[in-house]
């Protein structure tokens, strides 16, 4: 008995590593430390800062990627899962410097899983963040043989005076909604019981494209033009809206003695999730509690830059959606 008798295939391990290589330095500068296939690399803080400091998150795709699963659709997924840190380090004004990913499979399939780290890598170029390295491992007996999962974790760099949040937030500040096309990553345990016994091959309400095609959408990185719009000066906090949905999102970078008032009719909702409520039956309130429903970032700013800051973000469609007061 071998170690590929047990269900590892190390030639096939070895294989991989080869093909994606030119995926994961293609995203690399000359900022970054390290060679591809070692135990680790690094990258060097850039020059200009008086007190870095460095913030790390981790996040994951979620059961979106049993959609991608059943539909065989993997060439969204790396932006799904890079959107979900980067966009969060930006929340508190970090550059994203590097990024790593972890991929669980039961068994090695070279097209889907070079699809996948491809996928990761484009997403870490859109979002400006080397794609350092990361673990391809296999689970025989653990993982059903076509079974995937994806987590992956982000590391960045904010002047510790300049880090945004809810202490920096004051009466009259405005927020200012980035739209967000589609679901991104978060509420799919919903949407997949809506759509459960579905033909995913089918056409999509009022779509031009299958269900599956809208529903794998990939999610919108935000995190460059979040940094110009940072750079103008006048953004107190963010809020990047995943699961919990808006107010929730909003209510973590909101200092406690205020609250956002939003009005939750100045922006229509994209059709995916209009055709997601009339399907399943669900509330405004439980939509809104769930899903983003077109308002994938928020930004809370003085009220005197945020003409500016409108400017530097209006690739993403911005829009004024609420106000920020005090408690009653």
């Amino acid at each position: 008995m071998d170690y590929r008798d047990a269900g590892v295939d190390l030639d096939g391990a070895d294989a991989h590593v080869d093909r994606i290589a030119p995926r994961v330095t293609s995203t690399w500068h000359e900022g970054v430390i390290g060679g591809f296939g070692g135990f680790a690399a690094g990258v060097r803080i850039p020059e200009g800062f008086r007190s870095p400091v460095l913030m790390m998150c981790t996040d994951g795709v979620g059961t979106k990627l049993e959609l991608a699963h059943r539909t065989g659709r993997w060439d969204g997924v790396g932006f799904d899962l890079v959107a979900m840190s980067v966009d969060d380090l930006v929340v508190v004004g970090a550059r994203p410097l590097g990024f790593v990913d972890y991929m669980a499979v039961g068994s090695l399939d070279p097209e889907r899983d070079e699809a996948i780290v491809a996928s990761v890598a484009e997403a870490c170029s859109v979002a400006g963040c080397p794609l350092l390295g990361g673990e391809t491992a296999e689970h025989p007996g653990v993982m059903e043989p076509d079974a995937v999962d994806l987590a992956g974790a982000a590391v960045g760099v904010v002047e510790e005076d300049e880090r945004l949040g809810p202490e920096r937030t004051r009466e009259g500040d405005v927020i200012i909604g980035l739209r967000s096309p589609n679901l991104r990553s978060n509420g799919f345990s919903l949407v997949r019981r809506v759509f459960e016994s579905a033909d995913l091959d089918a056409p999509f309400p009022e779509e031009d494209a299958s269900i599956a095609e809208v529903l794998l959408r990939p999610s919108v990185i935000y995190t460059p033009t979040v940094l110009d719009a940072i750079a103008t000066g006048g953004v107190h906090a963010a809020a990047h809206i995943t699961g919990g949905g808006l107010m929730a999102n909003l209510n973590r970078s909101v200092a406690p003695e205020l609250e956002a008032v939003v009005d939750h009719w100045s922006w229509e909702w994209p059709n995916v999730f209009t055709q997601v409520q009339r399907l399943g039956g669900i509330s405004v309130e439980e939509m809104r509690r769930t899903f983003n429903l077109g308002i994938g970032f928020c930004l809370i700013v003085d009220p005197e830059h945020a003409n500016a800051v409108i400017a530097a973000v209006s690739a993403h469609d911005p829009l004024v959606i609420g106000t920020l007061r005090v408690r009653d």
